[in-house]
C-alpha cells in the first residue's frame, strides 16, 4: 500500500512562486512513475509533470520552463513564475505499470494565484 500526502499549496500572487511536497510512504518499485497533476474548476484533471526512477522527466507544455518535479524525499514540484491559469487542485500521483496496475493518488492541495 502507498500513501501521499501533498501540502504546499495557497494563495500566491501571479508572478510568484510555490513549492508543493508529496510525503510518501509504502512500497515503491523501479518501475514506478511519479507525477503531479491538476484540476481546475469544471475541467478534468490534467498532467503537469512527470518524473521515472532514472530522472527522465515528462512536463505539459503549459508549464514547461517553469516547473520542476523531483523525486527525491521529500519529492517536490518547484513552481515559479505563477499565473493565474495555473490555479487548481494539485495531485501527487505514484503509477506502476499496465501489467501491476498500481496507481495511488494524494488527496490534493489547494494552489490559487491571484493576478
Amino acid at each position: 500500500q502507498v500513501r501521499l500526502v501533498e501540502s504546499g499549496g495557497g494563495l500566491v500572487q501571479a508572478g510568484g512562486s510555490l513549492r508543493l511536497s508529496c510525503a510518501a510512504s509504502g512500497i515503491f518499485f523501479e518501475t514506478d512513475v511519479m507525477g503531479w497533476y491538476r484540476q481546475a474548476p469544471g475541467k478534468q484533471r490534467e498532467l503537469v509533470a512527470t518524473i521515472t526512477s532514472g530522472g527522465i522527466t515528462n512536463y505539459a507544455d503549459s508549464v514547461s520552463g517553469r516547473f520542476t518535479i523531483s523525486r527525491d524525499n521529500p519529492k517536490y514540484l518547484q513552481m515559479n513564475s505563477l499565473k493565474p491559469e495555473d490555479t487548481a487542485v494539485y495531485y501527487c500521483n505514484v503509477r506502476g505499470t499496465d501489467s501491476d496496475g498500481r496507481n495511488y493518488w494524494g488527496q490534493g492541495t489547494q494552489v490559487t494565484v491571484s493576478s
